[in-house]
């Protein structure tokens, strides 16, 4: 059967989504950061410049203003080089949760339940994050840290305490400014964690719209507002970065003022015999090279190993075939003539268990079709099966005169339109979900009317926002209101074939009767096929068709099949359809 397919190794394209774009900025990143370095590891040199003008009684001015101005060329190479780096990892981040959704939302309805929504959501959350290590740390930090190291590890330093209380003197200033800092981090940190939480809350809602959303061609528009989404929290993301840039360098350029003091600090006390040459060149040396490198070394080390664990995870699920786009099929004209669905001789079994066999009947190009039976009897499989969330493991299944796989799947969605049993409607404006498949907006008036057809109209008007009112949290429909809407959203497609999964179940009377009124004026027209629950939707059929076990047991009116069918007579007769004793018929056989 058509499945999507990976034109690439899942590999080479995380490669594409992580690399593309920002090499140039990358690379900027790492030459300042390299400048940065260099600059730390000359300050021992000006060091050996200063302890001879010590010793010669020279002038100390000179040496002085050069040791500060590579402790400011340091500082402000390692801040740019900072942002640039964190600039590259959230493109990154954003690039690759826009290509995760894209593949997600395209993804057989199977596999994003086998997969689980939770799991979908981590990837696009905590697991972006983590794989985010790889360009922080692992492009840049953890070699440029590790030369560090290596190259200051040579130097043992010996401790003077008059000195230690020049250092935590000298720190006093920067401390205050990262003071400072970490307090505008913890905020923005606040609102870094409220933005993944809406893209969480957001592409879990997506996700569990997602029939719905593919009977309405809508994966661009679904993935268009959650990129949206994640495009805040971008931006969200980099205001927390350029605060946090700040720390490391600030804190670097209070080691160097600390280095400047120390110096003249510990000029004084060799002058007067309290502190060794190889004491006060040891400290220094330690000073500069071991505290932010060996932190840096430490921490890199496990941030990279989540990422890369993060990698993998991520190539396995862009590794998975999406849904066949069929962009070469052509497609083909509604054969006038012909039933507006037939099945002949589908067989489907879900994970090796049998649902239907060898079922066949047809639903005529107008009218309405009923499907009756037992929970489990496979009604539902058999929307799912015209609709291509799922493919026949034997037979045919022909729409408007075609086999399902003859029709790009886009035109078959947009032939077709589809109510689940759940009334499905995603986290948005009644506007949004009135128009999910529709290519343009015909304005308020004609909605309004549609939805006074469905006796909607002026429930939405009493909405704070009206149309435009968000449902989904704070507000939200009674599962009679989101049968209605979902209805009227039928009303705004132009699809030749209506597919409903019990759409009375939750109304009352006089909405039902309405309702019955509607699906009558849409069968006047169209293909409706209906899974039906209650009486009083089957004895307005045109046609009814009896399963059981996924086979058919019958088929025609109803007043045929109560007649004949004993298995209709007994669905009947228990009332498996309403739980309304005055629908069912006195004169059914006992």
């Amino acid at each position: 059967m058509p499945v999507a397919r990976n034109k690439s190794a899942p590999g080479l394209r995380l490669r594409a989504v992580l690399a593309g774009g920002d090499r140039l900025q990358l690379g900027i990143a790492a030459l300042l950061a390299l400048i940065s370095t260099a600059a730390t590891l000359a300050v021992p040199l000006m060091v050996r410049d200063l302890v001879e003008a010590l010793s010669d009684s020279g002038g100390l001015l000179w040496p002085v203003v050069l040791m500060t101005a590579l402790a400011v060329v340091g500082a402000l190479s390692a801040t740019v080089s900072g942002y640039l780096l964190a600039r590259t990892g959230e493109k990154m981040i954003l690039r690759l949760r826009s290509r995760v959704m894209e593949h997600t939302m395209r993804l057989p309805l199977r596999e994003v339940r086998t997969q689980g929504p939770g799991n979908l959501v981590a990837r696009v959350t905590s697991d972006a994050m983590m794989l985010r290590s790889v360009i922080d740390v692992g492009a840049i930090q953890l070699p440029l840290s590790t030369i560090t190291v290596v190259a200051t590890l040579v130097v043992m330093s010996l401790l003077d305490w008059v000195l230690v209380l020049i250092t935590i003197g000298s720190f006093a200033l920067a401390g205050a400014v990262i003071g400072l800092v970490i307090i505008r981090v913890r905020r923005s940190i606040v609102a870094q964690q409220t933005a993944l939480g809406e893209l969480a809350q957001r592409f879990t809602a997506t996700l569990a719209a997602l029939p719905t959303i593919k009977a309405y061609r809508a994966e661009d528009r679904a993935t268009g507002s959650l990129t949206q989404d994640a495009s805040d929290l971008t931006e969200s993301t980099l205001f927390s970065a350029r605060l946090q840039s700040l720390i490391g360098p600030v804190m670097g350029l209070g080691q160097q003022i600390a280095l400047v003091s120390i110096i003249l600090g510990g000029g004084a006390r060799m002058a007067s015999g309290d502190l060794s040459m190889p004491d006060f060149t040891a400290f220094l040396l330690y000073l500069l090279q071991l505290v932010a490198p060996v932190a840096v070394v430490a921490s890199s080390i496990s941030q990279l190993q989540a990422g890369l664990a993060a990698r993998a995870r991520f190539d396995e699920l862009l590794s998975l075939p999406q849904e066949a786009e069929d962009t070469a099929t052509p497609c083909p004209l509604p054969d006038k003539g012909a039933p507006g669905v037939e099945f002949r001789d589908v067989a489907f079994a879900y994970d090796d268990e049998p649902v239907l066999g060898n079922l066949t009947f047809s639903a005529p190009r107008r009218g309405l079709t009923a499907l009756v039976g037992h929970s489990g009897a496979g009604k539902s499989t058999v929307l799912a099966l015209i609709e291509r969330f799922v493919h026949p493991d034997a037979g045919t299944i022909r729409v408007l005169g075609h086999d399902v796989h003859d029709w790009p799947l886009y035109d078959l969605r947009r032939r077709v339109a589809y109510v689940d049993q759940s009334f499905t409607l995603l986290e948005g404006t009644v506007r949004d979900n009135l128009l999910l498949g529709s290519d343009a907006d015909p304005g308020d008036d004609v909605l309004l009317d549609v939805l006074h057809s469905v006796a909607l109209r002026d429930e939405v008007l009493r909405l704070p926002d009206g149309l435009d009112t968000v449902l989904g949290r704070a507000t939200d429909l009674s599962g009679g209101q989101r049968q209605r809407l979902a209805l009227a959203r039928v009303l705004l497609t132009d699809a030749d074939v209506v597919l409903l999964d019990e759409p009375t179940s939750q109304l009352d009377s006089i909405n039902e009767q309405r309702l019955r009124d509607l699906v009558t004026r849409l069968a006047l027209d169209r293909s409706v096929v209906v899974v039906a629950h209650r009486l009083s939707t089957v004895q307005h059929a045109d046609h009814v068709l009896v399963m059981e076990s996924g086979h058919a047991l019958d088929a025609g009116t109803h007043h045929e099949l109560l007649l004949r069918c004993p298995e209709y007579q007994a669905l009947v007769r228990n009332q498996q359809w309403s739980a309304d004793e005055r629908d069912v018929p006195q004169d059914v056989p006992a």
